[in-house]
């Protein structure tokens, strides 16, 4: 039988479990394949926790003494009760994370990222430095003490490493190190999120061979059959979460992620990388998503389904309306017609949504149509107020700095917000970054944001002078200012954001008796 272990790498938020490794195991084992799962990126961080010592101030004393208490309390769904009681147990475990990395300065360590100063995540150089130097990653003792026994001990023909965002990287490569000097006979296979949009590039060659035996873009399911030898049998496999710790993520109760499609249904907004890197749109059926729901929910008990859709398709959000899955839910979709319908919203809620992310990005109609986001102000003002009326909290995505935009309509985007304050709960706000293979970056001069050769994103001379710092003195000196913004803002759970925003929305179903 062929085996296979996954590897889901430190370090980014410990919320969840990892969506796209158990969407690998629940197509591999159903094709007979044995396929070990292993969070890392959880196991790190707690690990971490544990070890930290010496503290330097009276904070870190703190933190360290009721550490443990503050894990417990992240899963714990009455902390969620006091605003107060969440935010300190959050940034209390934030800082015994500091402090385990205090004797490196070069490094900035938190609950939803690692950086290095000395190291380029996006040079492709100082990754494999990064990899040759794998005993210098404040992660390696549990490599070397952890991870190296379990590997042995199961002895798989492959080993595989989801690296999905950036602030995995360079953990990552520190990871393929040891594994290569641990385990040279094992076969290394490299995919996730963040090595698909690095392939898509125009300009992709592959800097990895001498360490990586394959690097895959895109959905694994079918390269790594292929690898096997295996004929795909079925398609749209439900995923299978088996093997992970499923109670030891930061969260009052599991969440449970499901993508319902992988790509874009629109795909032609102009600032997404999607479009530029040709991402194909791939839906689930409706009747097939609604299925997997209700088999993942029996099977794992989850408090809050968290589908990942880039957008979640209308088709789907009228399944789960006819067909309610069994834990409440929340997800990113598109204003559209069909959110604009008061009973329609409501039939939303009573399945069980407790909130919808937006990307609106603009309060201007003009910026809008440049994006090519193909929807109009009003609808989005409908669909707000439906949403409010109906009981689902929103959590809206704000992007200032598009080659189109000036200060006039940043300041309209402003206006929009605060007159539509009361429908709005959480903010995000993002200043743009140029996708490198983007039509526009072939049209404005610009410099990358790093040097090295893995950058996706690029800055740019802004045709209206509406350059970086310009954008960042509105937003600190005009946009925050504001006390309905600034209410909104204070919202935002810490670190976790929009991983946790779900269990602060007045309408989420609590079980009884979970204040006391």
């Amino acid at each position: 039988m062929t085996s296979i272990l996954l590897i889901h790498p430190p370090q980014a938020k410990a919320a969840e479990p990892p969506a796209g490794m158990a969407a690998l195991a629940g197509c591999l084992r159903g094709h007979g394949v044995d396929c070990t799962l292993v969070d890392a990126n959880l196991e790190c961080q707690l690990w971490l926790m544990a070890s930290a010592r010496d503290p330097i101030d009276t904070w870190s004393t703190r933190a360290l003494k009721h550490r443990e208490a503050n894990l417990a309390a992240l899963r714990d769904p009455a902390t969620y009760a006091n605003t107060d009681r969440y935010q300190r147990a959050v940034r209390d475990c934030n800082r015994v994370l500091e402090l385990a990395a205090a004797a490196r300065p070069e490094l900035t360590l938190n609950l939803a990222n690692y950086e290095d100063s000395s190291l380029d995540a996006l040079a492709s150089s100082d990754l494999l430095r990064a990899a040759a130097n794998y005993r210098a990653n404040l992660f390696f003792p549990w490599f070397e003490h952890h991870l190296g026994p379990l590997i042995a001990a199961k002895a798989p023909q492959y080993i595989g490493i989801s690296l999905c965002y950036l602030s995995q990287a360079l953990c990552s490569f520190s990871l393929i190190g040891f594994l290569r000097a641990a385990f040279p006979q094992i076969p290394l296979l490299l995919g996730g999120g963040l090595i698909t949009s690095w392939m898509s590039h125009p300009s992709w060659t592959n800097p990895f061979a001498p360490l990586v035996d394959h690097c895959i873009a895109g959905p694994g399911e079918e390269p790594l059959l292929a690898l096997f030898g295996l004929h795909p049998r079925h398609r749209d496999s439900a995923p299978d979460y088996s093997g992970l710790p499923l109670r030891d993520y930061l969260a009052p109760g599991l969440i449970l992620p499901y993508a319902a499609s992988r790509g874009c249904y629109w795909n032609k907004c102009t600032f997404c990388p999607e479009p530029a890197e040709q991402s194909r749109y791939r839906p689930i059926a409706p009747e097939t998503v609604i299925t997997h729901l209700r088999q993942l929910c029996r099977q794992t008990q989850p408090s809050l389904i968290h589908l990942l859709d880039n957008a979640i398709s209308p088709a789907v959000l009228t399944a789960l309306i006819e067909a309610p899955p069994p834990a409440p839910w929340y997800g990113f979709v598109r204003f559209h017609e069909q959110l604009a319908d008061p009973d329609f919203c409501r039939g939303l809620r009573r399945s069980g949504c407790v909130l919808l992310k937006l990307g609106l990005e603009s309060g201007s109609q003009q910026i809008l149509d440049a994006m090519r986001k193909g929807i109009d102000l009003p609808l989005v003002e409908q669909v707000l107020v439906a949403l409010h009326q109906a009981g689902i909290a929103t959590y809206v995505y704000l992007l200032f700095g598009t080659p189109a935009e000036s200060l006039i309509e940043a300041r309209q985007t402003l206006a929009f917000v605060q007159h539509h304050y009361q429908e709005i709960t959480f903010l995000n706000l993002a200043i743009f970054n140029m996708p490198i293979a983007g039509a526009e970056a072939r049209a404005l001069a610009g410099t990358t944001f790093s040097q090295g050769d893995l950058s996706l994103y690029c800055d740019f001379r802004h045709p209206r002078s509406w350059d970086r710092r310009s954008i960042r003195t509105f937003l600190d000196k005009e946009f925050k200012r504001q006390p309905e913004i600034a209410a909104i803002l204070r919202r935002d759970p810490p670190l976790f954001t929009s991983n946790h925003a779900a269990f602060f929305s007045p309408s989420f179903p609590w079980p009884r008796g979970w204040e006391s």
